[in-house]
């Protein structure tokens, strides 16, 4: 097993350059499926959640074609309908829009339940209720996802909770059905925005992705198209939120600045200067940091997937922060982590009580889940002394070359093999 090494305490300087959404790629590559004709994918993040869906499809019999790192041709004319076995659907939560997809492709799926982070309950029963009002016959055997339909017509489905999983998933299923669906209560997170786009790219009718009515006309076929996966929000917040906490300046390159409002507005009252630019923002801060109080929110409130790392800024920064998680129920897993870092925490259910301390101490932590684990690496990078993350699959399964990058910045951070960890401190 692989870890981060990170001593920390110096400030961040120069840019870096975002990579595709995560979020947009494990829904868009599966969603090639859909079309009678090649489709080329381009700014494709190099990850490991994207490796699996790539080997979840070519298991399934598309051709795949990777033209280099970012990019892949997916030919979905071989494929043929089977089971998505555990073994990969297991590892990550966003195989279940495999339901949709091959629900609408095929007029059945069977898929094993979804894996991924583990911080709360990802129930499917939004995802199954669409399903199911798009006319399918949904049940859960032995772990498996079962749907089926003799054909798919389109539907008024309101959601009772903003859920973006169920969104894409209906989306997913409805591009292909007759007639019309209308989602109402839709989530509106950007990479619903980038998939809507992507399915009208091949040929679909989907209307209001971004509001909370989106609109499906189903279609006779879809058509290859070339498409470009927008940059990830997420990874340009932690970039963001990084530069904050070590203090410092830093461009963060190829994003969309509307995307990063919220973040943006959380760094400045923390005490950070933003400016953006058409496809960037710049990151500055060279005063201390003071307290705010954060709150996650479905978009275009501020993003759940940034609360881990928000709280390590606000355990360095003076006064009393209060920091809210609105989304999922058990998200604070990683607070014992920085509890052991010297961070002074108090959680209670889904709240957590920030008193700023004036540093972090460097120990060997883990990373608890994929943002988690980005904010473990920020904490490395204040903390005083070094910091050892382990568990950094994690990490891996949604931010490309965050070793480079961040050294690229000034970090030291580098990559090493578990066995190393005892001697690490005698390497130099």
């Amino acid at each position: 097993m692989e870890s981060f090494a990170i001593r920390g305490g110096h400030e961040l300087f120069g840019d870096v350059t975002i990579s595709g959404a995560k979020n947009a790629a494990v829904a868009i590559i599966p969603a090639a499926l859909l079309s009678d004709e090649v489709v080329r994918i381009e700014n494709v993040p190099n990850i490991s959640d994207v490796s699996l869906i790539i080997q979840i499809l070519d298991s399934m019999g598309a051709g795949i074609k990777m033209i280099n790192k970012n990019t892949i041709e997916i030919d979905p004319r071989s494929v043929k309908y089977q089971a998505v076995p555990d073994e990969l659907a297991s590892c990550f939560r966003a195989s279940y829009y495999l339901i949709g997809i091959m629900l609408g492709k095929f007029k059945k799926a069977e898929v094993a339940m979804p894996g991924g982070c583990n911080f709360g309950v990802r129930p499917i029963d939004l995802h199954i209720k669409g399903f199911e009002m798009l006319g399918a016959k949904v049940e859960t055997i032995k772990g498996m996802v079962c749907a089926s339909a003799d054909k798919l017509v389109g539907a008024s489905i309101y959601m009772d909770n903003v859920s973006v999983g169920a969104t894409i998933n209906i989306m997913l299923a409805a591009v292909l059905a007759r007639g019309l669906t209308i989602i109402e209560n839709a989530a509106k997170e950007p990479h619903i925005v980038d998939l809507a786009n992507f399915l009208n790219s091949m040929g679909a009718d989907v209307r209001g992705a971004g509001t909370d009515v989106i609109k499906i006309r189903g279609v006779e076929k879809l058509h290859g198209c070339t498409y470009s996966i927008i940059p990830d929000q997420i990874e340009a917040g932690t970039y963001m939120v990084a530069a904050a906490a070590c203090g410092g300046d830093v461009l963060v390159k190829n994003v969309i600045p509307k995307h990063l409002e919220s973040i943006s507005a959380k760094l400045e009252e923390a005490g950070a200067e933003i400016i953006e630019y058409d496809d960037a923002v710049r990151v500055t801060r060279f005063k201390p940091l003071t307290r705010c109080n954060v709150k996650t929110m479905p978009h275009p409130g501020f993003p759940t997937d940034m609360q881990p790392q928000m709280a390590v800024l606000l355990s360095v920064a003076s006064g009393t922060s209060i920091l809210s998680e609105g989304v999922w129920d058990n998200r604070f897993q990683y607070v014992g982590q920085l509890l052991r870092m010297g961070a002074d925490i108090q959680v209670d259910g889904k709240i957590a009580v920030i008193e700023g301390v004036n540093h972090l101490t460097g120990v060997k932590v883990k990373a608890t889940d994929l943002r988690a684990g980005a904010a473990m690496i920020i904490a490395g990078l204040i903390a005083v002394g070094e910091t050892v993350v382990e568990d950094i699959q994690y990490i891996d399964r949604g931010y490309e070359d965050v070793c480079e990058k961040f050294s690229m910045l000034g970090a030291d951070i580098k990559r090493i093999v578990t066995n190393d960890v005892e001697t690490m401190s005698d390497a130099g």
